[in-house]
């Protein structure tokens, strides 16, 4: 299955070329298989839980989740999540922005998976990373649906993780 065919591309949003997952995710055929792909990459690693970004990050995150037979872990907006938790606050391109996990969402040495819809600057997962390792998860990947390699995310986050992407946009016209 070509991903390139369910992914439609947006010129001018909000300023940005905007790579937009939703044809994938309402073709019930891709959207399985990208799921599929994704948990049989990890399905060998014994992850203990997925943890994913909202909010396209719960819609990938969960059903791989499912799939490996591991817990899932949102990580939120500050004040979205109604229990106790730990912040993290995070520099974004043009602005800082806080998120939160419930103080109870991981235990030291757990295995993670840390899920995202795209990997773009890197800022969100780098953050996602942090806030994962700070409560004592091992980080056992990073996978995500589609990679704007013109962006350099893999940069930011290092050579520490396995980087896994389905699929990779080497210009914002590919």
């Amino acid at each position: 299955m070509n991903l390139k065919d369910h992914i439609r591309r947006i010129p001018e949003f909000k300023g940005v070329v905007f790579w937009d997952i939703t044809p994938l995710l309402k073709d019930p055929t891709c959207f399985r298989s990208v799921i599929k792909q994704i948990a049989d990459h990890y399905r060998n690693k014994n992850i203990d839980l997925v943890v994913a970004n909202e909010a396209r990050g719960f819609i990938i995150g969960a059903p791989i989740a499912y799939e490996l037979n591991a817990g899932f872990v949102p990580i939120r907006k500050k004040g979205k999540l109604p229990y106790k938790c730990i912040d993290l606050t995070y520099q974004k391109e043009y602005e800082s922005d806080t998120i939160q996990i419930h103080q109870d969402a991981i235990s030291k040495d757990q295995t993670v998976l840390i899920i995202d819809d795209l990997l773009a600057t890197g800022g969100t997962a780098k953050a996602n990373l942090e806030l994962v390792e700070k409560m004592g998860g091992k980080v056992s990947g990073i996978a995500f649906l589609v990679e704007l390699d013109y962006l350099d995310g893999r940069k930011v986050l290092g050579n520490k993780y396995e980087i896994f992407s389905l699929e990779r946009k080497q210009t914002t016209d590919s």
